[in-house]
């Protein structure tokens, strides 16, 4: 009896063009859906003729597997994943892998990891990134887990993810247990933070400079050939021409409300355990929430008065300056995402290679982009770098497009148009780039209404005061100084 490569749990979308790309890879794959229905029509579709084999029960997937086994999951994160895993558990031996390649929360993965392992199995929590089209022709993949799965299952994940020059895979292994959905996390957060920049673009050559669909269409078609040339921001262009059968374009007609399914919200949310500064991709993620009231803003919109719309400068000028802003806009978010990285890896233990996972978001995944390759380039010259902005090629970057930067957001402001993820990333800029913060004055209102205590600037690190500011206070201080 043939004994099949890997197997696969869950034909949605993703899960069927995963088995696609893996079996047109020289891999032999069994799938198995709760709904076997999905199996038959699989099977006798987009499968038929193919070195996969359809299975109608847990027990005949494993069965079917060479050994150690390899049973990957593509199902809804959450419960569905903890029950599947007390499904599989049962039919496995020693040394057997099982492989979450959905959208799972990191500290999930860390619980699954532990979990698995007591049992002697291995585990597999592994970022797939790319939507159906990369999931077919090639993702980027960010696994992480039990380091001694990493051998058993990577000629199978270097082989189906997407290649960039000298077909190097974007695929790496990534650090122990939540590792790689942790890594997939903050891959969403600057998701979200790219979109809702492309958007504040938008709305500003829209409402301020006028321009039409196509005549946008052809600006993000320009910017798409230099620095900016990426994945969202070719699709933005494609989104701009398509028209119904009436000739109206689809992007018009589209409800101003856009959804989420959690990842950039969990970004935000480590960020702030973490205490690392990350407001974009949190303005990212708000502006979706605002976007989500429209009935509100509808009311308010009859209600709340903002500036007349002039502009009455250089239109074609003014465009490059947006293009700089974007750009810079764009460092600051890829900047707090690494910056969150870093404070994860100490949390959590992670020797984590920071440009291994620049290369690995170069292709296949939403947020490729041609600056990647300089982000790589900046690790390999220091692996421990502290923060993007430090590099000199992106210092260089940063202080070229300042000015315009700047003028852009002055005019959105003075025009009345929401722009939260550029001027959030400028206020990143500001602030990290500030020897000096009114942060001494924050400190004193802690110290004077709890006690908290504050250090001095002619005092070593380390040591802590406390000042009786009305007379009337005693000398009890707060126990923790980051209350």
């Amino acid at each position: 009896m043939q004994k099949y490569n890997i197997g696969l749990i869950g034909l949605a979308v993703m899960g069927e063009n995963l088995v696609l790309n893996m079996e047109s890879k020289g891999f032999s794959v069994a799938v198995f859906n709760r709904t076997t229905q999905k199996v038959d029509d699989f099977m006798n579709a987009r499968a038929k003729g193919k070195n996969i084999k359809g299975c109608y029960s847990i027990e005949e997937l494993v069965a079917n597997l060479e050994s150690p086994r390899k049973v990957m999951m593509l199902v809804k994160a959450g419960k569905p994943v903890d029950a599947f895993i007390d499904l599989i558990t049962p039919h496995l031996e020693e040394g057997d892998i099982i492989i979450d390649g959905g959208n799972s929360y990191f500290p999930d993965t860390i619980r699954r990891t532990k979990y698995v392992e007591d049992k002697g199995l291995l585990y597999i929590g592994t970022g797939v990134s790319g939507g159906e089209e990369g999931a077919l022709l090639g993702p980027s993949i960010m696994p992480g887990g039990s380091t001694k799965a990493w051998p058993l299952v990577k000629n199978i994940f270097q082989a189906i993810s997407a290649k960039v020059k000298n077909n190097v895979p974007c695929c790496e292994w990534v650090g122990n247990d939540g590792a790689g959905h942790f890594v997939k996390m903050v891959h969403n957060g600057i998701e979200y933070g790219d979109m809702q920049m492309i958007t504040e673009a938008y709305a500003i050559m829209k409402n301020v400079l006028g321009m039409t669909n196509n005549e946008m269409a052809d600006t993000f078609e320009e910017w798409n050939n230099g620095e900016l040339d990426s994945y969202l921001i070719e699709i933005t262009k494609d989104i701009l021409r398509i028209t119904d059968d009436n000739g109206t374009s689809i992007v018009d007609l589209i409800l101003d409300a856009a959804g989420q399914k959690g990842t950039g919200r969990w970004t935000s949310e480590q960020a702030l355990d973490l205490g690392t500064p990350t407001a974009t991709i949190a303005e990212a993620v708000f502006a979706r929430a605002m976007s989500s009231i429209k009935e509100e803003r509808v009311i308010a919109s009859k209600k709340l008065q903002g500036p007349k719309i002039e502009f009455n400068g250089n239109k074609k000028v003014f465009l490059e300056k947006i293009r700089k802003g974007l750009f810079a806009s764009k460092i600051c978010s890829y900047a707090q995402g690494f910056q969150l990285m870093r404070a994860a890896a100490e949390q959590y233990k992670w020797k984590l290679n920071y440009g291994d996972i620049a290369l690995m978001w170069r292709g296949g995944c939403i947020i490729r982009a041609q600056f990647l390759g300089n982000i790589k380039e900046a690790f390999n010259k220091k692996p421990d770098l502290s923060n993007l902005l430090l590099d000199d090629y992106f210092t260089n970057v940063i202080h070229e497009n300042q000015k315009a930067w700047r003028e852009v957001i002055a005019v959105a402001i003075q025009n009345g148009i929401a722009v939260p993820a550029f001027s959030s990333a400028l206020a990143y800029f500001d602030g990290y780039r500030s020897e000096i913060l009114p942060a001494n004055l924050l400190q004193a209102q802690r110290d004077y209404f709890g006690a908290h205590t504050y250090e001095r600037i002619d005092k070593p690190r380390g040591e802590f005061f406390h000042t009786n500011w009305t007379g009337r206070g005693g000398d009890t201080v707060s126990s923790s100084y980051n209350n």
